[in-house]
């Protein structure tokens, strides 16, 4: 990753990014091997099994929503977001595994909650990072044969899409925007990591990033997948208040107290009311074969915490396929 470099931001590298928390402290090397290779090892030969409930949905009513603003939760960090106008997907993955190899490594324990065919046109995907259960290659190449929408990216991963032949690409830095129709993009401060290689050998090469987008009469935020960081609290005040937050509640079990990299349920409260949400939509859990908690153990943590702080009116923890307006 190497160095700082002089006169640029703060988590740019001489190769690569770092997080912007001075405390952050990656893992040793060898505990982010173990960690891989148990999962995949565990995922491949003992998954666990699943029952998560489905809203049924054919996609007819999205295809022909015209202005109503909505919101449908299809798995793990991919949401279908309709704004003024604009179809946005989320971190889409259809696959059936968030893995490098179509044989092994975490599957897929619930279906999408919308089948690909039935999608309404899609003219923008947000893309947090490289991670396979967030960037996943068979879903990006349909996605660009069928719907050819611009795709929104932190720094570094411009030339994976341009391999592809994906050309419609724009690559953001923190706190960099770009326009989308009436709508502005904006890349903000995750708290992560990247790497797509066996070997860890691409580690932070490449940004990860969350995303705000902005109407003149809505706020979105969508975290894609990070850990809980003081940065939340400036995004809130620098570009929200936002009226839905799309918070990350699975993966934490892996550390005792906190994980660097991604919230608790509980965490996911605090973010919430940093970030100045009106309404919270939970993600990045019961659909992988990915996290050491029971499946369900993150919704009811989240639920929990929310009624301790009086807020449980203002989340909504939705089945795959769900569709609300907000």
């Amino acid at each position: 990753m190497g160095g700082p470099v002089p006169g640029a931001p703060a988590h740019h590298r001489e190769h690569g990014f770092a997080n912007a928390n001075p405390d952050f402290t990656r893992p040793p090397f060898w505990t982010r091997t173990s960690f891989f290779v148990r999962r995949m090892w565990a995922a491949t030969f003992a998954p666990r099994g699943m029952d998560l409930p489905r809203v049924a949905n054919d996609g007819a009513a999205l295809r022909a929503n015209q202005s109503e603003p909505t919101v449908t939760w299809i798995g793990h960090a991919t949401l279908l977001i309709q704004l003024a106008g604009v179809n946005l997907l989320t971190d889409p993955q259809w696959s059936e595994r968030a893995s490098p190899l179509s044989f092994a490594g975490p599957r897929r324990v619930t279906p999408p909650g919308l089948r690909f065919e039935d999608l309404p046109p899609i003219h923008a995907v947000l893309v947090s990072h490289d991670h396979y259960d967030h960037l996943d290659l068979a879903t990006v190449t349909r996605l660009a044969r069928a719907h050819r929408p611009t795709f929104f990216v932190p720094l570094g991963l411009r030339p994976w899409f341009e391999a592809l032949g994906i050309r419609e690409v724009v690559e953001l830095d923190w706190w960099q925007s770009a326009p989308l129709g009436a709508l502005a993009v904006t890349a903000v401060p995750a708290q992560h990591s990247s790497g797509r290689s066996l070997l860890l050998a691409d580690q932070n090469e490449r940004l990860w990033t969350s995303w705000v987008v902005v109407t003149p009469d809505r706020r979105v935020f969508f975290a894609g997948d990070t850990g809980y960081h003081a940065g939340f609290a400036e995004i809130g005040r620098r570009l929200g208040p936002f009226d839905l937050a799309a918070l990350p509640i699975g993966g934490y079990s892996d550390f005792r107290h906190h994980h660097p990299n991604h919230l608790s349920p509980e965490e996911a409260v605090q973010a919430f009311e940093d970030l100045q949400g009106r309404l919270l939509v939970p993600m990045h859990w019961g659909t992988f074969e990915l996290n050491r908690e029971p499946f369900r153990e993150p919704p009811d943590r989240l639920m929990a915490e929310a009624l301790r702080h009086g807020l449980e009116e203002r989340v909504a923890p939705l089945s795959p396929g769900q569709s609300i307006r907000w």
